[in-house]
């Protein structure tokens, strides 16, 4: 018989008991003592215990990120509130339509479509779950501003739930941004015969009258000023084929164009060439290179009836700050102008007006604009511009 049998056999006394209790307390309290001596090492580190503990599923603030280790219990929550096996499609539309009212009332506008769309997917096909989804959705759409999906959504929730109030109103809201008037204005009459007295919907169907009324008036205007700045166009081209202006990027046989008209040097991009006032004097944008100083001068709007001479005077009134000798002054300057046709330089005859100089058979338009060099008379620098590319001198 073993020890254990002879123990349960055997008949104790009360000061046997006593003792055997006695001893048992003293072995639990020295297996507790124990216990808090040891490192306890199966816990959550003392230095990162919340960070362990927003990661249990009881606790955990947010959802799992893709990568993230996840909890067996949050996998297992999932299975359960996701699962098509757990779930039938219409608990599972419900599912995600709280996930995204959830999102929803954080503001996290996009993580609340994709759960609406999840739900929308789960293909429940009770009428009244996937209007209400629609509707959610088309809410987080038109808080992001994206109204054309917004009224999209809208109108599918009123083909499940015709009396569908939020989203009616929503979907008036949209097209109204969407300066869609005519839809918008039905959608605030519908609203008016379900509820007269809905002030909300009055006003917006007063605004939406405006708004069609002033955005008819502003392209009744565009379309006239686009009119008369085409009719201007016309008038400029015909002029300029009228006097036979060439331009040296102008394609062979080609027509001229607004494109061919815009200068292309950006101190003058913004002052194309037009005609003034009388519709015969033309205004040309002009640049006047220094080749000694690899820099140039601009005129906005050269009038086409100006002598280069005075033109030239008036540039001049006051010195170059780069010009240290002094040579770049009124009387002292020869003005070339470029044939890249032919590669040569023609002289300009300074008593000339610009209109004279522009119908010389060697001038070209360049770039949108008229281009000049400015050197001094009888300097190296001319000599060397005239030389270069040994291109020949031409006297208009």
């Amino acid at each position: 018989m073993t020890d254990e049998k002879l123990a349960m056999s055997k008949q104790w006394t009360d000061e046997e008991r006593l003792a055997l209790a006695t001893k048992l307390d003293e072995e639990l309290d020295a297996f507790i003592d124990s216990l808090e001596k040891k490192r306890y090492e199966e816990g959550w580190p003392e230095d990162r215990w919340l960070e362990e503990m927003e990661k249990h599923p009881f606790f955990m603030k947010k959802a799992p990120q893709p990568g993230d280790e996840v909890h067996p219990m949050f996998e297992g929550l999932q299975k359960l509130k996701y699962d098509p096996e757990e779930n039938t499609a219409e608990e599972l539309a419900l599912n995600y339509k709280e996930d995204g009212n959830f999102y929803m009332k954080h503001k996290k506008f996009r993580t609340a479509i994709y759960s609406f769309t999840e739900g929308l997917k789960a293909k429940c096909e009770k009428s009244e779950v996937k209007s209400v989804l629609y509707n959610n959705r088309s809410a987080a759409q038109y808080f992001l501003k994206n109204y054309r999906s917004a009224l999209s959504d809208a109108q599918r929730a009123l083909e499940y739930n015709p009396n569908y109030k939020k989203a009616r109103w929503r979907a008036a809201q949209c097209a109204y941004f969407l300066d869609k008037f005519e839809v918008c204005t039905q959608l605030c009459d519908e609203i008016l015969e379900r509820d007269a007295d809905n002030n909300v919907a009055r006003d917006l169907l007063k605004k939406n009258k405006n708004k069609k009324l002033e955005l008819e008036r502003n392209q009744r205007k565009e379309a006239a000023e686009t009119k008369k700045r085409l009719t201007r166009l016309q008038h400029l081209i015909d002029t300029l084929q009228r006097r036979n202006i060439k331009f040296d990027d102008q394609k062979k046989n080609s027509p001229i164009t607004e494109e061919l008209l815009r200068p292309k040097l950006l101190p003058i991009e913004d002052y194309p060439l037009h005609l003034d006032d009388d519709n015969e004097t033309l205004i040309w944008p002009a640049a006047f290179s220094y080749p000694e100083f690899l820099f140039s001068d601009f005129q906005q709007e050269l009038c086409e009836n100006v002598i280069m001479d005075d033109c030239i005077n008036d540039m001049f009134k006051e010195p170059l700050p780069c010009d240290k000798s002094n040579s770049y002054r009124a009387g002292n300057l020869n003005v070339f102008y470029e044939n890249r046709k032919v590669g040569c330089v023609h002289k300009v005859d300074l008593s000339k007006t610009i209109k004279e100089i522009v119908n010389e058979k060697g001038f070209f338009v360049t770039g949108g604009s008229l281009l000049f060099y400015i050197v001094p008379k009888n300097s190296r620098i001319e000599t060397e511009f005239v030389n270069q590319q040994r291109r020949p001198l031409v006297y208009a």
